[in-house]
């Protein structure tokens, strides 16, 4: 009886397999079916071409520029790559609005798309990288979309495109508006059936476009997150160099007398700036552990380390404080109106790697080379607002109520010490989008600010915790009305530390007990209470 018993079972469990094999292919030519039938997607709305729409197999997550490789793999997916208007430009160049699409063989019903970076020019792989913790959204079932937002560039900050009025609309704000429509229109025709919740993620130019979602179209996105957003881009040039120009005043100067920027500060100069800094700030947050959490508290002043009559240690001269003083409290017109926001002092200002910290300046790949101690604001302030420099500057719209009213949810997050977009300005903007739309209790319901001690330009930080997972927190808020008390981070600077990130105007604090290497062990206080 055993023996028929286990014969059976053989039996049927060659079957199965047989069935589960024969089935495999089937299943491969279905998806690889329905994935090549896109490559006859037409829609009424735009003018689109889809050029190639193939399965790309199970597979290692490709390389990600700056960011450490994710681990896990890669379910199969149907990547399609097309384009929306071709024709030819000013000067007789091609133009198109270029775009990817990774659909995902276990959808899970959502849609993100993916921000671009610096003047965008390049269509990259659609993954849903930023900000995505240890999980891209691809990798969690999202299918995910990216556009070189109207132009082809041959690198990321080439700017030959503005001579064509079409490429730089699509560029400021119609490319990602185009795209959306579109590829959800793609999306649902794969899978046959409708998107259940959209959003958009992105960090500097795409922290931009995440912005421009909001604005300009309310109802496109569920929900939205805006790293580090490049919104007043001509503005936030003109603050770099400031704070370059300041420190030329203290710099030695090359035999066409013009200042070595980067060799303003010795390294000793920056050693004794930072350890004044931390002596000052790094324990308003309840421990002293080489990270300024109460940014906001920190009223940090260079000149108190200016050398004297009765200060000779640990000091630098009275002009390079200077120097930094004024550069960190950007730049004003001749009325004492300020243009741009200053910059927080916060730990990474000495940075070396990636994008040098602002007491490390060297090359700006906008502002270029120092040549001069000079700056007149009241002119440089006016060049910044011309129409041909405002490229960009487009994102500073705050009434925000049809967005908020259709159920949008929006984070932001950015590094405090990132030397290209200061996060005061990202604060600023959200006071005021808070003094707009009905105060801080009614906004706090749908958007709140994150800002990242340490952390660079949208990453980076030698002392920073900068591994953010931002999907899960908009995810929960749209789909769950969890609303992101705290967002837990680590980072490889401190690899057993992790902490909270606080919504602004709020900081992480330690709470007095328990181990200050956990996160559990801070509570979110605002500064002066």
């Amino acid at each position: 009886m055993r023996y028929i018993k286990n014969l059976l079972t053989v039996f049927f469990g060659i079957a199965l397999l047989s069935s589960c094999s024969a089935s495999k292919p089937s299943i491969t030519a279905n998806a690889n079916n329905a994935c090549s039938n896109l490559l006859a997607f037409s829609s009424s709305e735009n003018a689109v071409v889809i050029k190639s729409a193939s399965l790309v197999p199970a597979g290692p997550v490709p390389a990600v520029p700056y960011q450490p490789p994710y681990a896990g793999t890669l379910a199969s997916y149907c990547r399609v790559d097309g384009v929306i208007d071709e024709r030819i430009g000013e000067g007789g160049k091609p133009y198109a609005i270029g775009f990817a699409i990774a659909l995902p063989e276990k959808w899970n019903g959502r849609f993100m798309m993916q921000g671009g970076g610096g003047l965008n020019g390049s269509v990259a792989t659609p993954l849903g990288s930023n900000a995505a913790g240890d999980m891209t959204a691809l990798q969690r079932g999202f299918a995910v979309v990216t556009t070189d937002t109207g132009h082809q560039g041959t690198h990321g900050f080439d700017s030959s495109f503005f001579s064509d009025q079409e490429a730089t609309l699509n560029f400021l704000y119609q490319a990602i508006g185009k795209v959306a429509i579109t590829s959800k229109h793609i999306v649902a025709q794969y899978y046959g059936k409708a998107i259940e919740h959209s959003y958009y993620m992105g960090c500097s130019t795409g922290g931009r476009e995440a912005m421009i979602m909001s604005q300009r179209y309310p109802r496109l996105f569920d929900g939205i997150v805006a790293g580090a957003p490049a919104m007043r881009t001509s503005f936030s040039n003109l603050a770099d160099k400031w704070v370059m120009t300041s420190l030329a005043t203290v710099a030695p100067k090359d035999e066409q007398g013009h200042p070595l920027v980067a060799q303003a500060l010795t390294e000793q100069d920056k050693t004794i700036v930072m350890n004044g800094l931390l002596k000052q700030c790094d324990a308003m947050d309840g421990v002293a552990d080489n990270m300024i959490s109460n940014v906001v508290g920190c009223n940090f002043d260079p000149m108190s380390l200016a050398c004297s009559a009765t200060k000779k240690q640990a000091c630098i001269s009275p002009e390079k404080a200077k120097a930094i003083k004024v550069g960190f409290a950007g730049p004003k017109n001749s009325l004492g109106v300020q243009v741009y926001p200053g910059f927080w002092f916060d730990t990474g200002i000495t940075e070396t790697q990636g994008i040098p910290g602002l007491l490390n300046p060297g090359f700006h790949p906008i502002v270029g080379k120092i040549t001069s101690t000079e700056m007149n604001v009241d002119q440089e302030a006016m060049a910044a607002s011309t129409p041909s420099a405002f490229v960009g500057d487009s994102a500073y719209w705050t009434l925000l109520n049809t967005f908020s009213n259709n159920g949008g949810k929006l984070i932001f997050y950015h590094g405090v010490s990132d030397p290209w977009f200061s996060a005061q300005e990202t604060a600023r903007y959200y006071d005021q989008l808070v003094k707009d739309n009905g105060g801080a209790e009614k906004v706090y319901q749908w958007s709140r600010l994150f800002l990242v001690p340490g952390m660079g330009h949208c990453g980076g930080g030698a002392a920073a915790l900068d591994h953010l997972d931002m999907i899960a927190p908009i995810v929960n808020w749209v789909e769950q009305n969890q609303a992101p008390e705290q967002i837990q981070v680590t980072g490889q600077a401190f690899p057993n530390r992790s902490r909270p990130l606080c919504p602004y105007p709020s900081y992480a604090h330690y709470s007095g007990a328990g181990d200050s290497e956990k996160a559990e062990n801070f509570t979110c206080k605002y500064p002066g209470s």
